[in-house]
C-alpha cells in the first residue's frame, strides 16, 4: 500500500505504529504532528516520520490514514476538530485509546460526513515513554482490538488491518461496548486496586516507619502499575465510568466475601478462596502479551561484595543483551542478595539467563 499517513502524537505508540507502517510499506510516506516540538524532531532524526507539521490541519487534509495517538480526552477534542475540516474522500481515522464507548460516540460527527472511524486499541506498551521508546517489535503477537460501527463496511475495516499488518499483531472486531468491558476487567480495575494498596501502605507507613523499607520488595513489583501517568488514568476511569462502577461494586462484595471468611475463621472457605484463583492464574497464557504490559524479569542469586553488579552487567554486554533496568532485594543480610534485571521481551530475558549461566554459577529463577 502507499499513501500519506499522518500520526497525531508521537509517543510510544505512535511512533511504533509508524516504523510498523513504514517498514511493511516503505512507498508510504508518515507525516508526524505533536505538541511537543522535542518529539516532532527527535522523531525525524530516528526516522519514525519522513515530515511534520505544523498543525494538526495540515497533517490532516492530505491523509489518507490520520491515526490518533492521544490522551483519550484530547482524541476527543482532535476529532471534533477532524469532523470540520475538509478530509480527502476514502481516508481512514482511528485511534488508540483504552476506552472506546465515548470515543465511538463522539467520532458519531465524522461518520455522519461520510468518513470511515474505526476505534482501535493496540493491547501493548512498555515501561519506557516517548518517541525514543518506539520501536516496530512492539505489537508483535499482541491482540490488537478494532472497534468499528456496525455499519462499516468489511473492506474498510481489512483496509485498515493491511495498513497496521506489520504491526504482527492479533486483530479481533469487537463492539465498543464489550470492549470497554473486557479492559475494565483486566486493565484499568488492576490498575485501581494497585494505587489503592499504594494509598493504604502510605497511610500505614505514617505510623510505621518500616513499611516503606520492607515494601521496596515484591510490594513494589505487584504494584508497578500504579507508576502508570496519573493525567491519563484519571481520564481513562472517567471515560469507562459506568463499567467501572460496577466492577468496583462486585469487587467491594468480593472483599466482603473474605472478609466474613475471616471473621468466622473459616479456614475451608478461605483455602478454597486461594486455591480457585491460584488455578485460575496458573492457566493463564503465559507466552501472550495482553492489556498490561508483561514485565521480563530475571532473578539472579548473587554474593554481597563490590563489583558484582558490573560483573553481571558485562557479561550480558559481551553478548549485547540490553537491559531495561536493575535493581538489587538484599532479601538475606549479609550473605546473598538478589539482582533483579528487567529486559524488553522474554527472548532477551531467556538469553540473558543462558548467559549468566555460561559465565558463572550464580543460580537464577523466573518466576511465573
Amino acid at each position: 500500500m502507499n499513501g500519506r499517513v499522518f500520526v497525531i502524537g508521537l509517543g510510544l505508540i505512535g511512533g511504533s505504529l509508524a516504523l510498523c507502517i513504514k517498514e511493511r510499506h516503505p512507498q508510504s510516506y508518515i507525516v508526524g504532528y505533536d505538541v511537543s516540538e522535542h518529539n516532532v524532531k527527535l522523531g525525524k532524526m530516528l526516522g519514525v516520520i519522513n515530515e511534520d507539521v505544523d498543525s494538526i490541519e495540515a497533517g490532516a487534509v492530505h491523509a489518507d490514514l490520520i491515526i490518533l495517538s492521544t490522551p483519550v480526552k484530547e482524541t476527543e477534542r482532535i476529532i471534533k476538530l477532524l469532523s470540520e475540516l475538509p478530509l480527502k474522500k476514502g481516508v481512514i481515522i482511528t485511534d488508540v485509546g483504552s476506552t472506546k464507548g465515548q470515543i465511538v460516540q463522539k467520532a458519531q460527527v465524522l461518520i455522519n460526513k461520510g468518513v470511515t472511524f474505526i476505534g482501535g486499541h493496540p493491547m501493548a506498551g512498555s515501561h519506557k515513554s516517548g518517541v525514543s521508546a518506539a520501536k516496530q517489535l512492539l505489537f508483535e503477537n499482541a491482540f490488537y482490538l478494532l472497534t468499528p460501527e456496525p455499519n462499516t463496511k468489511e473492506e474498510e475495516i481489512q483496509c485498515l488491518i493491511n495498513w497496521l499488518e506489520g504491526t504482527n499483531a492479533k486483530f479481533l472486531v469487537i463492539s465498543p461496548k464489550e470492549h470497554d468491558l473486557l479492559t475494565g476487567v483486566i486493565s484499568h480495575m488492576p490498575h485501581i486496586v494497585a494505587t489503592s494498596l499504594v494509598h493504604q501502605a502510605d497511610q500505614t507507613s505514617k505510623t510505621n516507619e518500616l513499611v516503606t523499607r520492607l515494601a521496596a520488595g515484591g510490594f513494589r513489583d505487584i504494584t508497578r502499575i500504579a507508576s502508570s501517568s496519573p493525567a491519563m488514568w484519571r481520564d481513562i476511569l472517567l471515560h469507562n465510568k459506568e463499567v467501572l462502577l460496577k466492577l468496583l461494586n462486585d469487587w467491594q462484595k468480593e472483599m466482603d466475601k473474605v472478609i466474613s471468611f475471616i471473621k468466622k475463621e473459616n479456614a475451608s472457605e478461605l483455602f478454597n478462596y486461594f486455591q480457585h484463583a491460584k488455578n485460575v492464574r496458573d492457566e493463564l497464557p503465559q507466552n501472550q502479551k495482553g492489556a498490561i504490559p508483561a514485565f521480563y524479569d530475571l532473578y539472579v542469586d548473587v554474593p554481597d561484595y563490590p563489583g558484582v553488579i558490573s560483573e553481571i552487567t558485562g557479561y550480558l554486554a559481551k553478548e549485547t543483551i540490553s537491559i531495561t533496568n536493575i535493581r538489587i532485594i538484599e532479601t538475606r543480610e549479609e550473605i546473598n542478595g538478589i539482582l533483579v534485571i528487567s529486559f524488553q521481551t522474554d527472548e532477551d530475558r531467556l538469553r540473558a539467563q543462558e548467559c549468566i549461566a555460561r559465565y558463572s554459577n550464580y543460580g537464577t529463577t523466573i518466576e511465573k
